[in-house]
């Protein structure tokens, strides 16, 4: 995701002529230079605090996975995209002041988005893909405030040199990149923690307000001191080969942005805010590489480089996996950083006369959109597994080889050379990042799909010393499901519901009064099916198709169970919404993405949804297992809202018998008939938690209190 911030140091920094060039405020006061200043920081500032705010808010509409957040960074880079052309076109209209007036009409039209509050018409009505519903609603609800966002870094720099001929404007770009990392890192700390969305979002339209006001300001009082471009300079445009040199090396760091993204935050380990790491690597890559050259020394990170290459595409491999977080996450951040100093190292050694910066800026933006796009719109239509990243890291390598290698050498003197060259040079790359999967032992895995929500994986595992045969459900590392390939043995309750856990305490004490309806946020591979008698009805809420088709296709959990098994597709909060009371005997939310519980299934509002489809003696049961988060305080917070009894239950694992340790959280209605609610030695191993927190809304929730 590209912002304001990414603007590019456009001359030769130590250039005798920059030393003679006025900086901005030699020729005038503090206040203009204030102004300036003031509006291009707060325009990198506004970028980027938009962008977690509205995710946030769209996140419980779509299912809360990490999927809606790439394909809002998609959107992002598209739409900054198209505020460079616009920016671009502006800057080379040929009549300047009329620029300035389409400006400043458009930065009026904008404020008829404000507030950035998009309506709830734009809730998905069913399992469908939600991407085209995501793209229309940003474009309706920021669409236009962020493409001229977008388009302001470049635009008044422009401007600034156009009305000052001799002057400089890098100062700017250094406050155009304070803002964005201001705005990056202020999100999750204080402004998150602090205030709704509602309220973030209506501050942000006020600070957009005072920006609009500046950037027209600057547009009325500066539009007579614009000069006329020269097409006299047209003949000295970069070539074809150029722009696509500049475009491949943003479009690669892009893809591995979101790549590596992807890969730690589903992979490797669901932390909450972790997609802020890359995103910080990938920003200050580009501060240091075209803020001053001596950052980017190039002999040193293209060895760094070949190692960083090695090492990612080494972790890949399935022997790799169990090497845990604690491990993986810094190794694919440090070589994601490395990437992006070479890439953008490559972009600062490239950077062209003056004159044509709008074409660079417009390139850069160009790639990076294209790199987005891949990764978010084009991959999971087109792999069925994480390929996205193998071919980037790849790509890297085929980039900076291309800017390693002189048009004049000799292994690349003549056109067919080069293309014998440089294609060779990209089949071994590609070969050697696939390298992983082409050597996985391919007996183990029965089956591989992708859709939207992520890569679901079916492993068989052969039967070992102390345990038996069973078949994997896994969504990234975190596991979702396990059969037990035994027979007899197949229906057996297993991971996050053996007979010591909370889900089957909840279940067991819901068949004390007979034959029970219950309600399961979340299939899996379907193994509280298990747990079904005859009479009994169980309604599975499911978001993923695919989870959907691989549980009925894969495992026996739904095909033997005792009870009738009834499937709702789709959202389960938007499903519970548009359903009459069901007078569940129990409801058990046991949804994840990744490996964590979605945040919008733990607010105020979705547990009065839970208790009015509960019956008045109902029992509301919590999966809140995390290696990362503890989400006891939030549920305990939310049941003193509605006047509940709570006891949270974590059962022993039992490696032997596929059973892993996990959370369970139970609800009891005030004054439940229940010896569960009253007698805490009927729990095993429960717990209360002593940590306070505020209850969480749609409106308003932090992770920071919980982080363990």
């Amino acid at each position: 995701m590209l912002s304001g911030s990414v603007r590019m140091n456009s001359a030769v920094e130590n250039s005798p002529v920059i030393a003679k060039a006025a900086a901005p405020g030699a020729s005038q006061g503090l206040r203009g230079v204030a102004l300036w200043g003031g509006t291009i920081f707060l325009s990198a500032f506004l970028l980027f605090q938009v962008q977690p705010l509205l995710a946030k808010i769209i996140l419980p509409w779509f299912g809360g996975g990490a999927g809606i957040w790439i394909t809002t960074l998609v959107f992002f880079q598209i739409t900054y995209l198209l505020g460079n052309l616009y920016a671009y076109w502006l800057i080379r209209h040929p009549r300047s002041q009329w620029a300035a007036k389409i400006h400043v009409g458009l930065l009026a039209l904008s404020f008829l988005s404000l507030p950035i509050l998009p309506g709830i018409t734009w809730k998905p009505y069913g399992p469908e893909n939600p991407s085209f519903r995501i793209f229309a609603l940003l474009t309706a609800t920021i669409g236009l405030p962020f493409l001229l966002l977008s388009a302001t870094s470049s635009l008044l720099q422009a401007w600034y040199v156009q009305g000052r001929p001799g002057s400089w404007p890098y100062r700017f770009y250094a406050l155009s990149n304070a803002g964005s990392l201001l705005a990056l890192l202020s999100y999750p700390a204080f402004v998150e923690p602090h205030s709704t969305t509602r309220h973030q979002a209506l501050a942000w339209s006020y600070a957009y307000g005072l920006f609009a006001a500046g950037c027209a300001w600057i547009a009325f009082r500066k539009r007579r001191t614009l000069s006329t471009p020269h097409d006299s300079d047209a003949h000295h445009a970069p070539n074809w080969k150029q722009l696509l040199l500049w475009a491949a090396l943003a479009a690669d760091a892009s893809a591995l942005l979101l790549a590596v993204t992807n890969h730690i935050s589903q992979d490797i380990a669901a932390v909450p805010l972790l997609w802020i790491v890359p995103l910080s690597l990938y920003l200050l890559s580009l501060i240091l590489c075209f803020e001053n050259g001596r950052w980017y020394r190039r002999s040193f990170f293209l060895r760094l480089l070949a190692v960083a290459l090695a090492g990612m595409t080494y972790s890949l491999a399935p022997e790799f996996a169990n090497a845990g977080p604690s491990l993986q996450i810094p190794l694919f951040c440090i070589g994601l950083f490395v990437c992006c100093m070479v890439c953008h190292g490559e972009l600062a050694r490239l950077k062209p006369d003056p004159r044509h910066l709008a074409s660079f800026y417009l390139m850069i933006a160009a790639g990076g959109a294209f790199g987005g796009v891949f990764v978010g719109v084009i991959a999971p239509r087109v792999f069925r597994d994480f390929y996205e990243l193998p071919i980037a890291l790849a790509g890297c390598a085929i980039v900076a080889l291309v800017c390693l290698t002189p048009a004049d050498s000799r292994l690349v003197a003549t056109h067919s050379r080069r293309v014998l060259f440089f294609g060779t040079a990209a089949i071994v790359a590609i070969g050697f990042a696939f390298l992983p999967y082409l050597t996985a032992p391919q007996h183990r895995m029965s089956s591989t799909a992708r859709n939207f929500y992520g890569v679901l994986r079916v492993q068989d595992d052969p039967a070992a010393a102390n345990q038996p045969a069973r078949r994997d459900l896994l969504n990234g590392t975190i596991v979702h499901g396990i059969e037990i390939l035994e027979p007899g043995r197949r229906v057996e309750a297993t991971t996050y519901y053996g007979a010591e856990s909370g889900a089957a305490f909840a279940l067991n004490e819901a068949h004390r009064r007979g034959s029970i309806s219950a309600g399961i946020i979340g299939l899996g591979a379907g193994t509280l099916a298990a747990y079904g008698k005859p009479g009994d009805r169980f309604t599975f809420y499911e978001i993923n198709p695919l989870v959907i088709q691989v549980a009925d296709s894969e495992f026996d959990f739904l095909r033997d169970s005792r009870a009738h098994i009834n499937i709702v597709p789709g959202d389960a909060r938007l499903s519970l919404e548009r359903q009459p009371s069901q007078n569940f005997d129990l409801l058990l939310a046991d949804a994840f993405s990744g490996d964590a519980i979605p945040v919008h299934l733990l607010t105020l509002e979705s547990f009065q949804l839970y208790f009015h489809h509960l019956k008045p003696d109902g029992l509301l049961a919590i999966h809140i297992s995390n290696k990362f988060l503890d989400l006891k305080p939030v549920v305990e917070a939310a049941a003193q809202s509605f006047g509940a009894k709570t006891k949270a239950i974590t059962n022993v694992a039992d490696e032997k018998n596929d059973i892993y340790t996990a959370t369970w959280v139970l609800l009891y209605s005030p004054g439940m008939p229940s010896s569960g609610a009253d007698d805490d030695t009927a729990l095993p191993h429960w717990s209360r938690s002593n940590v306070v927190v505020r209850p969480w809304t749609d409106d308003y929730s932090s992770l920071l209190k919980l982080l363990r």
